[in-house]
């Protein structure tokens, strides 16, 4: 990866929201067979995220999982259903690794 070519100023990065969420729900998306449907607590509030990880975590596995979510993406829309932001991951054999928090948070703690 070309660094230089992919920098960004750190007033760009401010623009970025992470905050911890924790799923508390997850299901496979009627119509797609790599989405899932994950309802994710952010402390104040509560989101429908599509997460293209259906192939690679089972929806009971992921309940009560603290991830971290990008909360202030453009929403995507999957047929009827709409994403309100993104669960970020780190890429491992070519499948998905949620990124998580060393220690026990509250949902929607903001990521430093």
């Amino acid at each position: 990866m070309d660094n230089e070519k992919n920098t960004i100023s750190f007033i760009d990065f401010e623009k970025i929201s992470l905050q911890v969420g924790k799923i508390i729900n997850a299901e496979r998306l009627n119509g797609y067979n790599k989405i899932l449907k994950i309802l994710v607590d952010l402390g104040d509030e509560r989101r429908e995220i599509m997460s293209g990880i259906a192939k690679n975590y089972s929806p009971e596995e992921l309940v009560d999982k603290l991830v971290i979510v990008c909360t202030n993406l453009e929403p995507k829309k999957f047929g009827e259903n709409t994403s309100n932001g993104m669960i970020l991951a780190a890429e491992k054999d070519k499948k998905p690794i949620l990124l998580t928090v060393y220690e026990e948070v509250e949902p929607g703690s903001q990521v430093l």
